[in-house]
């Protein structure tokens, strides 16, 4: 489903719930209270400025009496192909959080990619796809990437290993465009970026993603993943453990200052060797 139509139906979602909420003298407060979220996110999910979860979405039709609509129209716009199955439930959550903490050891996180930089990644990990299924990845991509856009954004906060910076993903004309994205967003403030340099030496989280999400109304998450498998975690106990390891890593990072200058430096380094080739 393209990028527009999937927004189309979302503001149709919004626009059925306000409807079907009126029609049954509900208020967005009383609606909430009924369903476990706070009445301005029900306003939010009317606007479509933030979309349910599932569950949400079910309890909406049990106390609305829809006969599942809700149900059957988030179904449609969560099952997207262009996430893995172990990804979806942590996209779905990732437009809700409210706190967004990541580290990333390897790759540019989706959240930061340019278009050109997630072409090259889905290029690499899927080498005999039609330009059709890339061009569907990399929507999906640019879709999520909204999410920083978006008046409710979340507080986003990321880690990159100096890794990222320097392995010249899609080339170094790309590369270069990629991290001097990353520079516009954090000097936009729109996101706090640090680095983890090799002269940190090793650390316990450095063998897969890692991210964490906080929520107004739910407990917060983790979600860790490697190449071909991701782990959402919900008990306390484990979130916990993930929140202490992502405080040791951001100890160990550069300031905010001294990563955007090595993410600048390192820009123009790949502008350089893409002039030269």
């Amino acid at each position: 489903m393209a990028n527009g139509s999937r927004q189309a139906v979302w503001e149709f979602f919004g626009a059925e719930l306000k409807r079907r909420r009126e029609d049954a003298g509900i208020t967005q407060v009383e609606l909430g209270s009924r369903v476990f979220v706070s009445g301005p996110y029900i306003g939010q999910f009317e606007q479509a400025i933030r979309k349910p979860q599932l569950d949400i979405a079910q309890r909406i039709d049990g106390v609305l009496q829809t006969d599942g609509i809700f149900e059957r129209l988030c179904k449609k716009l969560i099952d997207d192909p262009r996430y893995a199955d172990y990804f979806a439930k942590a996209a779905e959550l990732e437009a809700l959080a409210t706190k967004i903490c990541e580290f990333a050891p390897a790759l540019v996180p989706g959240l930061l990619q340019t278009a050109g930089y997630a072409r090259a990644v889905t290029i690499a990990a899927n080498p005999f796809v039609t330009d059709e299924y890339v061009e569907d990845m990399v929507t999906g991509r640019l879709e999520r990437a909204r999410t920083l856009k978006d008046a409710t954004r979340p507080e986003y906060w990321v880690i990159l290993h100096e890794n990222v910076l320097r392995i010249p993903v899609g080339g170094p004309e790309t590369m270069a465009e990629q991290l001097e994205h990353i520079v516009r967003l954090a000097s936009e403030r729109t996101v706090m970026v640090t680095v983890f340099p090799y002269t940190a030496g090793a650390h316990a989280s450095m063998t897969g993603d890692l991210r964490l999400m906080e929520f107004d109304d739910a407990p917060p998450v983790a979600y860790t993943e490697t190449s071909f498998s991701g782990t959402l975690m919900d008990d306390p106990a484990v979130v916990k453990r993930t929140h202490r390891a992502y405080d040791l890593l951001r100890v160990a990072a550069l300031s905010p200052e001294a990563s955007l200058a090595l993410i600048e430096s390192m820009a123009e380094d790949h502008r350089r060797c893409a002039s030269t080739t």
